[in-house]
């Protein structure tokens, strides 16, 4: 998949895609803010296994953000099952250096719209850590809506925190 917005792209990942990954994602400032899976430091070894991962995905719920010439950060999906079938928790962090360009919000859009259109999702949500207001304005200026504070629901670097909840669903 591939899908343009300004200079950026959302595009399925590649292997060689594994240095800029790693350099992007080994950042202290990106891993705090994001679940204990995602390692800090982040080596090429882990860059070249989340590819891996992403590349198995059927149908497709990872996606590179990429400029014309490398990854800088990551977009994906997490179908639910069961009851909550139709249902997906989004997630994604983007490269420091390209923080405040509306590059998240643009990217977060697209795999909105993919996931209404060709996955037939009725519903996306995610949770914020409530150190993050950054992803929350991601969230709220791509349209999601607040749902409400989980109280002590993460435990990050020893710290029990809250998480802020956002969706959003197909009407």
């Amino acid at each position: 998949m591939q899908i343009h917005f300004s200079q950026w792209q959302l595009r399925s990942f590649h292997p060689d895609d594994a240095p800029a990954l790693a350099k992007y994602a080994n950042n202290r400032n990106v891993s705090r803010n994001l679940w204990d899976k995602h390692p800090y430091p982040y080596r090429l070894a882990d860059a070249a296994e989340w590819i891996q991962y992403a590349m198995q995905q059927e149908p497709e719920t990872i996606f590179a953000i990429a400029s014309a010439t490398e990854v800088i950060g990551c977009i994906g999906m997490l179908p639910q099952s069961d009851v909550a079938r139709l249902s997906a928790e989004v997630g994604y962090w983007l490269g420091e250096p390209f923080w405040g360009q509306g590059i998240t919000t643009s990217a977060l859009q697209a795999l909105t719209e993919y996931a209404f259109t060709q996955l037939g999702m009725v519903r996306l949500f995610a949770s914020v850590m409530e150190w993050n207001p950054a992803s929350a304005r991601v969230l709220e200026k791509a349209g999601y809506q607040y749902e409400g504070r989980l109280r002590k629901s993460a435990i990050k670097d020893g710290q029990i925190i809250d998480q802020w909840l956002y969706a959003m669903v197909r009407e």
